[in-house]
């Protein structure tokens, strides 16, 4: 059985290390700072496969839906998970027209999203002004909910070191090795930790940790803001995707925030604070649609880089020219980590291609010259 090393123990890769080390390999996995602290801990986690074409990159999302479902014979509860579904409008009427395109190949793929009506619309979340929504179509989409995904990432990872694998916290700077093989990986304080496997899931620091240019994956980063309310009362229980703002509950009362065009206001290098003048903008949108937010101000802000390929799609499996090394990178890594360590952990211990990762090889823009 090979030594497997795991780079990120995010959702991704605490979900990859639970399943590789339920086979009975050795698994250690590497984490530079806490467990699902890094963008999994900024991300607003709405599970879905709502608009993501074409049909293998929607089906692989709704793989991993459903793998999140199944957690819950798997491990008796599943406090991470929260349903209830997504509600979604328009104002734009371009916008309400890919909409209703986008309902209608959903329902064509056997996807659950229906249209409500104002009564539904009330009974389903009695604390949405009316006023809010005005004449727009207003969409529903059931099976959607959102993820706690640090705690998600922490019940992973346990369920990993119960089948023996073991947390180190350092920081990888480099894959080792020998010729065409990995051998290991370097850390920051000069150590070197052998590996006859080494899988990175380290997100957006995927080519920081690969080191060699060689081994890079060409990303297309991109920041996000998202804003965390002080307890509001309001009954909400399901994601909003409004045009004045994106809102879920966070638990305790609290609500997450979202605003596309916030995500313009900040960098990489932005130090999230409450004093950053989008926190009480961002706030003031959503109580457009939640009057009970009126009085109620944002307890924290968050900021987090999207790992997302330069293509936009996910980036698994093997790089050509080398053995021994294997990249997971996803943008929708919340949605497809449970799918990912499945099929992961399937191919690198059984030895067979999952055909439903066929087309998201980085071997499609990743040029390894040896």
């Amino acid at each position: 059985m090979s030594d497997f090393i795991v780079i990120g123990a995010g959702v991704v890769g605490a979900s990859v290390a639970y399943r590789l080390a339920q086979t009975g390999a050795s698994v250690t996995v590497l984490e530079a700072g806490s467990v699902g602290g890094g963008t999994s801990a900024a991300s607003f986690a709405w599970i879905n496969s709502n608009g993501k074409p074409p049909r293998p990159y929607h089906d692989l999302n709704v793989a991993g839906m459903r793998a999140h479902a199944a957690l819950r014979d798997e491990f008796g509860e599943t406090p991470w998970w929260h349903g209830g579904g997504n509600i979604e409008w328009f104002f734009d009427e371009s916008k309400r027209s890919a909409q209703r395109e986008k309902v209608e190949r959903l329902h064509a793929w056997g996807y659950m999203a229906q249209w409500l009506t104002p009564a539904e619309l009330s009974t389903l979340e009695p604390d949405i002004d009316h006023r809010a929504v005005g004449d727009s179509p207003v969409a529903f989409y059931p099976d959607e909910g959102w993820v706690d995904a640090v705690v998600f990432a922490h019940a992973m990872l346990e369920g990993a070191r119960r089948s023996g694998a073991r947390l180190r916290r350092v920081r990888v700077t480099g894959v080792v090795t020998n010729g065409h093989r990995v051998t290991g990986v370097k850390t920051a304080a000069g150590e070197i930790v052998g590996a006859d496997v080494v899988v990175n899931c380290a997100g957006v620091s995927a080519n920081e940790a690969a080191g060699t240019p060689d081994l890079h994956v060409r990303m297309a980063p991109t920041p996000g803001v998202l804003v965390v309310t002080q307890p509001a009362p309001t009954t909400l229980q399901r994601v909003i995707h409004a045009p004045q703002c994106h809102v879920r509950p966070d638990g305790a009362g609290r609500l997450m925030l979202h605003r596309e065009d916030a995500d313009h206001t900040v960098t990489e290098a932005t130090r999230p604070t409450l004093e950053h003048p989008i926190a009480r903008d961002v706030v003031k949108s959503a109580a457009q649609i939640l009057p009970a937010l009126a009085d109620v101000g944002p307890e924290a802000v968050r900021v987090g880089i999207r790992p997302i390929p330069a293509d936009g799609f996910p980036a698994v499996g093997p790089l050509p020219g080398v053995s021994g090394y294997y990249v997971v990178v996803s943008h929708s890594a919340v949605t497809l980590a449970p799918v990912l360590g499945q099929a992961v952990a399937g191919e690198l211990t059984g030895g067979r291609p999952d055909p439903r990762l066929e087309p998201f090889r980085p071997g499609r823009f990743v040029e390894v010259k040896r």
